[in-house]
């Protein structure tokens, strides 16, 4: 509202002029609204709880010699990870059944706003519908990796929920130290002890 609406001479209870110092916040939840797609402080939407959901992603360590980093290779390394449980398919029923429509108010505590409540658990998983379980996985180990990088195994991490799509495989590759070299960014170095003559006159070692 141009001078006016600054200046210090003018009380704070109106801005001056024509205009009498009352203002819409409905409108200003309007204007800000059409920006972010919703009313401006109004409550916040919980998330659907039967919405697909990714699995979270797992890790695991793989030890490989100094040669092995050098050469690339192929390792089988065994981790925890969480599945759908075989048994009841992944609903948490026990097999035979299937979870029931919550009888209080189809979206509550009770049933932890699903709508669906399990009256006979699975008898593997306990109504979780996922269970952990011992994976072994053959994992590709590229030629002059370094040590402490990370591989990604994608898509082999805990399975996700509601047909989610499953997490990744993280492969904290760990290099044993080898006795004669020494690795310095790409290049390869070894600690070579010649006697006396060998400096003097040269010579080819092994």
């Amino acid at each position: 509202y141009g001078h006016a609406g600054v200046d210090p001479n003018f009380g704070a209870g109106g801005f001056g002029g024509g205009f009498d110092g009352s203002f819409d916040f409905g409108d200003l939840g309007d204007i800000f609204g059409s920006f972010f797609g919703g009313g401006f402080g109004g409550s916040r939407r919980r998330a659907n709880p039967n919405a697909p959901r990714r699995g979270t992603d797992t890790g695991a360590v793989l030890n490989i010699s100094f040669e092995e980093a050098a050469k690339g290779c192929k390792k089988s390394i065994t981790y925890q990870n969480i599945i759908n449980c075989t048994e009841c398919g992944g609903t948490g029923a026990e097999k035979g059944t299937s979870p029931k429509t919550c009888p209080t108010c189809r979206s509550c505590d009770h049933c932890h706003g699903t709508g669906k409540i399990i009256e006979k658990p699975c008898h593997v998983c306990s109504g979780q519908g996922r269970v952990r379980k011992s994976k072994t996985l053959e994992v590709t180990v590229p030629a002059g990796i370094n040590d402490d990088q990370v591989l990604n195994v994608s898509g082999q991490g805990n399975a996700g929920q509601n047909g989610g799509p499953s997490g990744d495989l993280h492969v904290y590759v760990s290099v044993r130290p080898h006795a004669v070299f020494e690795r310095r960014g790409d290049d390869v170095w070894c600690e070579m002890p010649v006697t006396f003559t060998q400096s003097a006159l040269g010579a080819d070692v092994t």
